[in-house]
């Protein structure tokens, strides 16, 4: 049985034939959108004290802003992935993005606490497309040998986000109110809506996706069962009379059914649904073993800025905006791991091809890793010390710039790796790395505080630091075994 390679198969328009000045258009729209993900997360971090007042809050329910909103952008990327598989990326991008500025509206006029609730998880529902669908979007023009560099500067852009958006909240509260933060939103999301309405052209092919070749399957079977009836033969004489014409009959009847098969294919939410995709993903053993190491570098970088902002309040009394000025340290390691590191990825995976005499699998990738693995966890408990003794800011900014750089180094080579070992369902794969991600997230959000008031910044990242050494042995393993489970698991089925 002939394998069906789904990442070529032919397309009309097909997207990895454009020009390189169309696919890097493409490239900074959907970069540009996935700033609407990060920066919509803290940017009103600065004035939540602003908010308490004038909203008569609590603290627990300004702490489910926050929870919730990142929650939120874990789960509903599911649904969003279903919709991409059956409309294409464009709609996607266009209704999310709507819903995003809608919330951004409501958020700014909120007159109540629980309005601004309600209203920050519509802001999540809608900015959440965008990282479960740009990888995707990457995925579909270009190869994987060239995906690496380009999801490292797709993932730039976010990654400024958590830096930019107290810097931006800071300088918009103090110079108007916190309603101003909102306004900002609605005018970025509003840009961003225009771009994608006019400029971006949809790079989604049907024939490419596992749920359409699966629904054509299907489709060409059915007719061919029906015709395999017996039939009563005479003789072996009038059988063999009778061959050729039957024969030549039965391919022109093949020719009439499988065009009309081919033409007639409609995708609908029984073939591809929220459920199904992301279970198919977490059969594949190496898949949760991955996603699970990705979920816990996103906590980390979720829990590190939020953490440091208080620390930075409280232990060195820094105001909004130098706070977020400390904090774009981190975001230009981030950003310095996302370029270095996915143009790194893409040189190892390119060595060790020619090492392995032409052969290519995508675990070959996660050989780029091992620098990140080595530096991450001392870089991460050595800022928790530094910043619990009090030592010179300097320092501190140091620190967190190698933690955002290496933290980044290694999560840009692990999501170009979900989307090379999930061929034909790599919105899917996304989509279940942006749950993992979320839940991740969410605890580390809920426990930052408690840990930090409780055993203090040194321990705590000391813990991180742990935790992120579990995570270099999870994508050790993923990079010694992965093959293998990928291999057994498709013979199985």
């Amino acid at each position: 049985m002939t394998t069906l390679d789904i990442e070529h198969v032919a397309v009309h328009d097909d997207p990895r034939q454009w020009s390189a000045t169309r696919k890097t258009a493409t490239l900074l729209i959907v970069s540009s959108a996935s700033l609407i993900t990060t920066i919509a997360a803290g940017i009103y971090n600065p004035a939540i004290q602003q908010i308490q007042d004038q909203l008569h809050g609590t603290s627990s329910q300004i702490s489910w802003t926050l929870s919730l909103f990142v929650l939120i952008q874990g789960i509903i990327p599911l649904l969003w992935s279903v919709v991409s598989e059956l409309k294409g990326r464009k709609l996607v991008y266009i209704a999310s993005i709507t819903l995003f500025v809608g919330g951004s509206v409501g958020a700014a006029l909120s007159p109540t606490i629980g309005l601004l609730i309600g209203m920050r998880c519509v802001q999540a529902a809608g900015s959440s497309a965008v990282l479960a669908i740009g990888a995707a979007t990457l995925a579909d023009i270009y190869d994987s040998h060239e995906r690496g560099s380009k999801m490292g500067l797709y993932y730039s852009a976010p990654l400024l986000g958590p830096s930019l958006g107290p810097i931006l909240g800071g300088g918009l509260t103090q110079g108007f109110d916190w309603r101003a933060c909102f306004w900002f939103l609605v005018i970025f999301g509003g840009l961003n809506l225009l771009s994608f309405a006019f400029l971006f052209k949809d790079t989604f092919r049907r024939e490419r996706s596992l749920a359409y070749q699966r629904v054509l399957r299907r489709n060409l079977e059915e007719p061919q069962r029906g015709r395999e009836k017996p039939r009563p033969t005479s003789s072996q004489g009038d059988e063999n009379q009778a061959s050729t014409p039957a024969s030549e009959d039965n391919e022109a009847t093949h020719r009439d059914t499988a065009e009309p098969a081919f033409q007639s294919i409609r995708l609908s939410l029984k073939d591809v649904d929220p459920v199904m995709p992301m279970l198919r993903v977490l059969r594949y053993l190496n898949n949760p073993v991955i996603l699970t190491a990705s979920g816990f570098i996103y906590g980390f970088s979720y829990s590190i800025l939020y953490t440091s902002a208080r620390v930075l309040a409280s232990g060195y009394h820094y105001d909004a905006l130098h706070t977020g000025l400390v904090l774009l340290s981190f975001g230009a390691g981030a950003v310095a791991g996302s370029i270095l590191g996915g143009k790194w990825s893409d040189i190892t995976l390119a060595r060790v091809h020619r090492k392995n005499g032409g052969q290519r699998f995508p675990e070959m990738r996660l050989q780029s890793t091992f620098l990140g693995m080595v530096f991450l966890p001392p870089s991460i408990i050595a800022y928790g010390w530094t910043v619990q003794e009090k030592v010179h800011i300097a320092a501190p900014c140091v620190f967190l710039f190698l933690s955002g750089l290496f933290s980044v180094w290694i999560y840009s080579s692990t999501l170009a790796y979900i989307v090379d070992s999930n061929a034909g369902r790599s919105s899917s794969a996304v989509a279940t790395n942006s749950l993992f991600r979320g839940l991740f997230a969410f605890a580390a959000a809920e426990v930052a505080v408690p840990l930090q008031d409780n055993i203090g910044d040194g321990w705590m990242y000391t813990l991180w630091g742990g935790l992120m050494a579990l995570t270099d042995v999870l994508i050790l393993l993923v990079w010694w075994k992965g093959r293998h489970w990928r291999e057994k698991r498709s013979s199985d089925t």
